[in-house]
């Protein structure tokens, strides 16, 4: 008999793998599957051959608290920027982004030499003062001037920015469909995991809630073992030693920390399910899973529970680091 967990998984697994097409850069899913997204990813795209500019870029991501965006590109296209920013800011929300952008022109476009003469000038008054005080050789020569930087530049003409964007952002937009196909495959993966290790939690629950169950018939026995070797002979009072069970099935009790722990199961399993970054609220759903374990340890009386929150705790901590991955 499968879990309920163990269904979805199947269940989940079999839409998946009938309906997943890949189709040139883009993922089509039919039959509204859910998508869990990793943030780690790479894409890469470049201009087509011929072109006069030619662009190449280079986009990779990794998990991070929120979207930073970090950005490489020449000099001459700072202006377009924020416009890029927009481009990937729309397409994700969570993890750390940089961007490699890279171009050359090949076109027919020829730029303007121009000679700093006063420069060259002070340059070469420079040379021979000290040339003159320290009793050197004298071998200026043109050439070493020409090398100073900033005596000769090439004013280059200004490329025009919108055709830039125009080729850029359509590259920007098949890196980011690289990237989505292989975060969606590494989430499905993570989500694989997580409702795996959803399952294996559940059943440390029923064993806990097992032996929970069991703690105060325990008690009372080694309790009337416990009074009979004291008080050898004498009647015991039946009455006091049922309050005394009930007084300490009251402290250890962890029906209240169950239940709220199997509601966070259970709302870990529909978060899976919904189709829209769900890190942070899975991480939120982890501390407060961890916070109930914490408390049924604390409770304990029995050593067997505290070996089960342990492996509890082991579980949610292995989840933990699946979750900080997913967007």
């Amino acid at each position: 008999m499968l879990t309920i967990c163990e269904q979805i998984i199947d269940m989940r697994y079999y839409i998946y793998y009938d309906y997943f097409i890949g189709f040139g850069n883009f993922i089509i899913l039919k039959g509204g599957v859910a998508l869990i997204k990793s943030m780690t990813s790479f894409g890469r795209a470049q201009s087509d051959e011929g072109k006069e500019l030619s662009f190449s870029i280079e986009m990779k991501s990794v998990n991070h608290r929120y979207l930073d965006i970090n950005i490489r590109m020449p000099r001459t296209m700072l202006a377009l920027e924020e416009k890029i920013r927009s481009i990937i800011s729309k397409k994700l929300s969570r993890g750390k982004v940089d961007v490699f952008i890279n171009y050359k022109n090949y076109g027919n476009t020829v730029g303007k030499v121009k000679v700093n003469m006063k420069l060259a000038k002070d340059y070469y008054e420079s040379f021979k003062q000290i040339q003159k005080e320290l009793n050197v050789i004298d071998d200026i020569s043109v050439t070493k001037i020409a090398r100073l930087p900033d005596v000769i530049t090439l004013d280059e003409p200004e490329e025009n920015l919108d055709d830039i964007f125009e080729e850029v952002s359509s590259l920007i937009k098949s890196s980011l469909n690289l990237m989505e196909e292989m975060r969606i495959v590494e989430g499905e993966k993570l989500k694989s995991d997580i409702l795996l290790k959803v399952n294996a939690i559940e059943r440390y629950v029923i064993e806990i809630e097992k032996l929970s169950d069991a703690i105060p018939k325990s008690y009372k026995k080694k309790l009337e073992e416990r009074l009979s070797e004291l008080l050898s002979g004498v009647d015991i009072d039946e009455s006091r030693i049922a309050q005394e069970v009930a007084i300490l099935s009251d402290k250890a009790a962890v029906d209240e920390e169950i239940t709220r722990l199997r509601s966070h199961l259970s709302q870990m399993t529909n978060t899976l399910e919904l189709d829209e970054p769900v890190g942070r609220k899975l991480d939120f759903i982890i501390q407060e899973m961890n916070r109930e374990a914490n408390t049924i340890a604390s409770k304990s009386t029995d050593i067997n529970i505290t070996n089960k929150v342990i492996d509890v705790k082991n579980t949610i901590e292995k989840i933990r680091e699946q979750v900080q991955n997913i967007e």
